[in-house]
């Protein structure tokens, strides 16, 4: 028996199971043992790392990063794939059961992980990729590297740079917590079922926050307003939450920005710098 999950394993466990993927629940499982090889390795992690993993499903990648000798503390909100897991994990990798932990929660709920936990690899659902990266970059900060597989779309505005027309909210915030970058391609065919969308491969590397002295909270607040109206130049679009164009006006030029500039024009550093001078305004 192969150590991998293939299309013919999952396919079955799946039927032993009578699962049936929904797309509530973003369910797209990885049928490919080579695809699950390729993100261990881009996610470059340290010998012997403790990692946190976030929907599992049937364990395709579970087992990808316990046989690279890992530990994995994997986050499963479906009962009945959690208690699966350590049944899968035990039935192909039985001397490595004892590195596998599995926490029942919904990821979003999940405000506490061992302390030993340093980086996060994970294929998330797709309809809460974005919130479930950023909540865990924000809650943990021992979390230092992170590999995520999400939407094609979705993994190119987290890795875009100020200028390009698919930079925004997602792009900036992900940048407040360490550098981002998309390190690959997957195509779908690799998942059951097959979604309609390609998905990318990000990494994030954990580094110091911007010098700043507004909280982060109110730094992604303007961030927000910058991007709500994304037509609008900067004076316009946070006209209401500065309390008027000519406040927004004098905060954009405190902080050396061109009011008439557009949100996808700047830096993760100079909205810090504006977040200080809209505080002062």
């Amino acid at each position: 028996m192969s150590n991998l999950l293939g299309a013919r394993e999952i396919r079955e466990l799946a039927t032993a199971l009578d699962l049936r993927p929904t797309k509530k629940r973003g369910q797209n499982f990885v049928i490919d043992p080579n695809t699950v090889e390729r993100i261990v390795r881009l996610a470059e992690l340290p010998a012997g790392c403790r990692v946190l993993e976030i929907g599992p499903g049937l364990g395709s990648l579970t087992l990808a990063l316990l046989e690279a000798e890992h530990e994995v503390v994997a986050v499963e909100i479906e009962p009945q794939l959690a208690q699966q897991l350590p049944i899968t994990v035990a039935a192909h990798l039985p001397e490595l059961a004892s590195r596998l932990t599995v926490i029942e929660a919904d990821a979003l709920s999940v405000t506490s992980v061992p302390s030993e936990v340093t980086a996060l690899v994970a294929n998330l659902p797709y309809n809460i990729s974005v919130p479930v990266l950023l909540h865990f970059l924000e809650l943990f900060p021992n979390i230092e590297r992170m590999l995520v597989m999400v939407q094609k779309e979705v993994a190119d505005r987290l890795a875009s740079g100020p200028g390009n027309r698919v930079y925004g909210t997602p792009s900036v915030k992900a940048r407040w917590f360490g550098e981002v970058e998309l390190v690959g391609t997957v195509g779908r065919s690799v998942f059951w079922p097959e979604p309609n969308i390609d998905s990318g491969l990000v990494r994030v590397v954990r580094t110091a926050p911007p010098v700043c002295a507004a909280p982060r909270e109110y730094v992604f607040s303007v961030v927000d307003a910058a991007f709500s109206q994304r037509r609008k130049t900067l004076r316009g679009a946070l006209a209401q939450f500065a309390g008027g164009p000519d406040r927004s006006e004098t905060a954009l030029r405190s902080a050396g920005i061109d009011p008439g500039a557009r949100g996808e024009t700047l830096t993760v550093v100079e909205f810090a710098r504006l977040a200080e001078a809209l505080m002062q305004a």
